[in-house]
């Protein structure tokens, strides 16, 4: 029989004093990891839920806030790619070992290449959903209203309501700016393991067909795509999370230790 681990919370500090709340599951290797989503944290549905597979499994997992959000320091509007990336890397090497499975929603899956490329050696397999590498570029500034333009360049930052709470989605200049010095979909992605996109093709956020031009430019042979004709963004449904427990299932077997 397995014995369940019970989630260990926490703080790390990331070297500058903002420290950054995590949640750990003790288990067998590869460690599991959630990314969370924009605006986002790691209490959501898809976090919570690979947190319980993992703990039935006896698998290492780890999830965690990133800096403004959920129970992490720091402000939201000091946020880049480059920082929010540098973030899982401390979280990374800080709170896992071994080989690592990252799981990451929307931002939080550009934020996993991105990681996979940093640690090459440690990140063994990624399993995206709804990814959004490079929403900086084609999925801000070019919708943007000359109203919002005008705004972020006299503000440095510009409010948009969001379908998805009260409070609108704050975007900054230097989000942007930096998410272009983050762009990956330009040419290839060097990355050998495997990797399983889920994405729904009723996705109002992150076109589906971004995940077909992911797994173009990824390198690895070893790409499989899970379309879910009705499903929305969130892929937080319970069918939704069957598919993503499965399928990291599937994976951390794959993987082993």
């Amino acid at each position: 029989m397995i014995r369940q681990s019970v989630s260990q919370h926490g703080l790390v500090d990331r070297g500058d004093g903002v420290r950054l709340a995590y949640a750990r599951l003790e288990g067998k290797g590869p460690t599991v990891v959630f990314l969370h989503g924009f605006m986002s944290d790691m209490e959501g549905g898809k976090a919570l839920a690979l947190e319980e597979h993992c703990r039935k499994a006896g698998q290492a997992f780890l999830r965690f806030d990133c800096s403004g959000h959920g129970k992490s320091e720091g402000a939201f509007t000091d946020g880049t790619i480059s920082r929010w990336r540098d973030d899982v890397l401390v979280l990374l090497d800080q709170r896992t070992e071994g080989p690592l499975l990252l799981v990451g929603s929307s931002m939080g899956g550009w934020l996993a290449l991105l990681a996979a490329l940093a640690r090459p050696e440690r990140v063994k397999g990624l399993v995206l959903l709804a990814a959004a590498p490079d929403f900086t570029d084609w999925g801000l500034y070019a919708d943007f209203t000359p109203e919002q333009r005008e705004a972020l360049s006299r503000d440095g930052q510009v409010a948009i309501p969001s379908e998805y709470g009260p409070d609108p989605y704050i975007y900054t200049k230097a989000l942007i700016d930096d998410g272009a010095n983050n762009r990956l979909l330009r040419g290839p992605i060097a990355f050998t393991g495997p990797v399983r996109l889920l994405h729904g093709q009723q996705d109002p956020d992150v076109p589906w067909t971004l995940a077909l031009e992911i797994a173009e430019k990824l390198t690895t042979q070893s790409v499989r795509l899970h379309l879910v004709k009705d499903g929305d963004h969130r892929l937080s449904r319970p069918e939704d999370l069957d598919l993503l427990c499965s399928v990291v299932g599937e994976l951390t077997a794959t993987i082993g230790n």
